[in-house]
């Protein structure tokens, strides 16, 4: 049984969110949502046994690991880009997030950051990478918001990676420079038919629609 304060805490967090993806654009205030994903670099032991008419390619179950990268992939929900970036570095979402605010975001007063509540996503991790008057800086010009625990996919940048994931990442990737190719080819044509968003779950709904979420409205 899920305790009251779990649901609170969840709903809290959920009601955030989605008063954030209500928001109208402001190219000053930009909502992003961002998240990653570890992908291992894998090499075939024997060469595959390609397609014929009558039979599906053939791919030995034996494999070599090559290493991991992270990727990580921001999309702002209401222009419709996504931006996917590889690192294998110690503080990846600190450079991840110093790119997304001096790069991609240069002119902006903040970034409304959407993302998981992992322990790696905290401010504390820009100072842990940068000498404090940048970190500090960075931070400042952020606007968190927490996806709540189990409601990740309240986040749009995880819908989009278990789509990159189911077209582009579902199948032996042999080194950093096959998969930063193939990411990079999935981007450019995902990007160019943008399209926006269309967030339709708004706070008015959830307590009809997450009702038992809700004690006051259980117990009337």
């Amino acid at each position: 049984m899920i305790p009251p304060q779990a649901n609170a805490e969840f709903v809290r967090a959920m009601e955030d969110v989605l008063d954030v993806h209500a928001r109208p654009h402001d190219p000053a205030r930009p909502v992003v949502c961002l998240d990653e994903l570890g992908k291992q670099w894998v090499a075939e032991t024997r060469l595959p046994i390609p397609a014929q008419p009558s039979h599906p390619k053939q791919v030995d179950y034996e494999y070599e690991r090559q290493g991991t990268a992270n990727l990580f992939l921001t999309r702002e929900p209401l222009v419709g880009q996504r931006h996917v970036t590889m690192r294998r570095t110690a503080v990846d979402f600190a450079h991840e997030v110093r790119d997304l605010l001096e790069v991609r975001y240069p002119h902006a007063e903040k970034v409304v950051l959407v993302m998981d509540n992992r322990n790696i996503h905290k401010p504390a991790a820009l100072y842990e990478a940068f000498k404090p008057t940048l970190a500090r800086s960075l931070v400042e010009r952020l606007e968190i918001h927490y996806t709540p625990k189990h409601g990740s996919g309240l986040n749009v940048a995880e819908i989009k990676l278990s789509v990159l994931s189911r077209q582009c990442l579902d199948r032996r990737i042999p080194d950093a420079d096959t998969l930063t190719h193939e990411v990079a080819a999935w981007e450019q044509a995902r990007n160019a038919d943008p399209r926006s968003v269309n967030w339709r779950f708004i706070t008015p709904d959830a307590p009809i629609k997450l009702k038992r979420l809700y004690p006051s409205i259980q117990d009337g």
